[in-house]
């Protein structure tokens, strides 16, 4: 394979280039999309990635079996949170699967990455695994941990959207179509605090800067999972220090927020790929 590559460096130079040009190029025409058309923007995005997550399970790829079951609960998950009307217990189930899909993506890009050290620092010769065989183990995770945790995250905002904007305390342009009352929480729709006859969610509740009280899994599951950092009723900023002061949940904000520096280049990375291999037939590199 060097050899047969050998000589050709000038050329493979040019093909870098042309990747990272693209790359940057791609970056800045997607941002200026969504800026200024989100609705196409956002179809199309969806398309995307359905497409790529329909193509993976027929391929039904043999390490991701796990990742390729759950895109498929997903799909399920997707069709209960568009439904109307919503019902009362939807948002709840929508943002603990998500958190679920979170986790998962998050554990997998670790072990993934962690076994690219292990692999740098020759830790894998202990085990008598060939660097190789270690280094596409843990590229492997580390990509698909990425790639599937984004693609997860971004339809976990559409499905915050949408069912925010069905409970009718939100809206993601213009004024809510219901009045919030001191006891209702703006994510779910439910009583926050309820009597012991009456039915309802009896958990811990959190107030925001703003006032506005909500249940604690459901703001948790707003900011973080949906991807909001605003108060679903006035829209207020939401300090997500404040809301996670413990150390340990610190690493899941951080990691979300890799994820969506990664989003752009993820989601559309088949489409960005056939550009750069179509630029390069054009000129004739190989």
């Amino acid at each position: 394979m060097h050899a047969k590559h050998r000589g050709h460096e000038a050329m493979h130079a040019e093909m870098v280039l042309i990747l990272i040009v693209t790359l940057v190029i791609a970056q800045l025409l997607l941002v200026q999309w969504k800026q200024r058309h989100p609705k196409s923007y956002n179809v199309s995005r969806l398309s995307i990635s359905l497409i790529q997550s329909h193509i993976s399970q027929c391929h039904l790829l043999s390490r991701l079996v796990c990742f390729e079951i759950a895109f498929i609960i997903q799909n399920g998950i997707i069709s209960i949170a568009t439904r109307k009307p919503l019902n009362c217990t939807t948002p709840r189930l929508v943002y603990k699967w998500f958190l679920l899909l979170y986790k998962l993506s998050y554990t997998t890009g670790i072990v993934g990455y962690s076994a690219v050290m292990f692999t740098l620092f020759g830790i894998n010769l202990i085990f008598r695994i060939k660097p190789e065989d270690a280094m596409d183990f843990g590229v492997s995770l580390l990509f698909y941990g990425l790639y599937y945790g984004v693609l997860g995250r971004d339809f976990a905002e559409m499905c915050a959207d949408f069912m925010a904007s069905t409970v009718g305390y939100y809206s993601a342009s213009g004024m809510p179509t219901k009045h919030l009352s001191d006891n209702i929480c703006a994510v779910c729709g439910q009583q926050i605090l309820v009597d012991v006859s009456e039915e309802g969610i009896i958990e811990n509740t959190y107030r925001l800067s703003c006032n506005h009280v909500f249940h604690e899994f459901c703001i948790r599951g707003w900011c973080i999972v949906g991807k909001k950092q605003t108060c679903p009723y006035c829209k207020e900023k939401v300090d997500l220090k404040r809301m996670f002061s413990n150390p340990w949940e610190r690493p899941h904000v951080m990691y979300g927020q890799l994820l969506d520096w990664l989003r752009y280049l993820v989601a559309w990375q088949p489409v960005i790929i056939g550009l750069v291999q179509g630029i390069n037939y054009t000129l004739g590199l190989e």
